[in-house]
This record gives C-alpha cells, structure tokens and sequence, in this order.
C-alpha cells in the first residue's frame, strides 16, 4: 500500500527530448515533459518553468533525457575557470586507438629545431589534460581531439606544428 501511495505522487519536470550542445538556446523541440516521483530530493526544473527556461543556453553538453536544473541552465560553465579547451588534430601513430571521451592523457610537444634530425635531441614538454570529444571529419586522416587543461598550457599547445604532439592516455583511465 505504501508503494502504491509513493507512485501516485509524481510530479511532472522538464527533461531534455534531445542532445545539446553547450551555450546552445533552448527551444520547445529540445524540451520534453516527464514524472517523476514528487519529493525525490532531484532539483529538477518544474514543467510549468518551461516559458522562463525556452531561450536560455545550457552551461554544459547534455544528453537526451538528462533532467534540467538550475544548474544546467544558464552561462556555459565549460571549461571551468583557469582552464581552456583546445583542439589538436593527430594521426594514426600520435594517439592510441582506443582514444575516447573522458580518458585523462598526457599531452606531450616535441619541437624540433629546423634542419634538425630524428635522431638529434629535441626539447619536450608536456602537460596533462581530460580529452573532452575526439573525432574524424569525413574524408580526412586527421583524428581531432579536444582537451582541457590548464589554461596557459592550452594556448601553448595551440602552436604546435603538426605531427609535434602524442598522446598518451594515463593511469586513472577515464575522468
């Protein structure tokens, strides 16, 4: 009888109907209504805020379904601050396959001086960062990783010159 009494108080609160972006503005085609067990201690958006939440972005990249909160709604929160975000593009041999969302890696810059060798000592640097998306546009050979870290390590690794940089994904695998 109790649980037949707890399933009988839902309530009804915004949820995504699909995926979105981060700074994206929502739309009523993103939003959907669902239940959810009233007092359940989620800080859920109320369906009845849908007017005061269309148009506002998101902080974050969501999933479809993911349940909006006050939290989610509002200025992009990506990348915290101090940190930036920064895309690298690598090819087969600079990264191993099994690259993915999430991984925390150490990004290593190797710069060679011009007229330089393989074989004559190059400085190196690295730095360690959260691979935030990776993906290969259609028709290209270059994999595109995007990476948070700090953020002066990020503008440094955005003068990389090709093939200058491998990735190494890290003990602690997935963030």
């Amino acid at each position: 009888m109790v649980v037949g009494t707890r399933l009988g108080d839902s309530e009804e609160v915004l949820a995504l109907a699909r995926p979105v972006e981060v700074g994206h503005e929502l739309r009523a085609r993103d939003l959907r209504e669902i239940s959810i067990v009233a007092d359940n201690g989620l800080p859920a958006l109320a369906a009845r805020s849908r007017s005061s939440v269309e148009g506002r972005p998101v902080a974050y990249s969501l999933p479809a379904g993911a349940l909006l909160t006050e939290t989610v709604v509002g200025e992009a929160r990506v990348p915290p601050r101090g940190a930036g975000i920064v895309a690298i593009g690598l090819k087969a041999g600079q990264f191993p396959p099994g690259l993915q969302s999430g991984n925390r890696v150490t990004v290593v810059m190797t710069a060679r001086e011009p007229g330089s060798t393989a074989s004559t000592a190059a400085s190196s640097t690295s730095w360690s960062a959260t691979v935030i998306a990776v993906g290969k546009p259609p028709n290209e050979q270059t994999t595109v990783a995007s990476l948070q870290m700090d953020a002066a390590a990020a503008r440094q690794l955005a003068t990389a010159r090709e093939g200058e940089v491998t990735v190494v994904i890290v003990n602690g695998g997935r963030t």
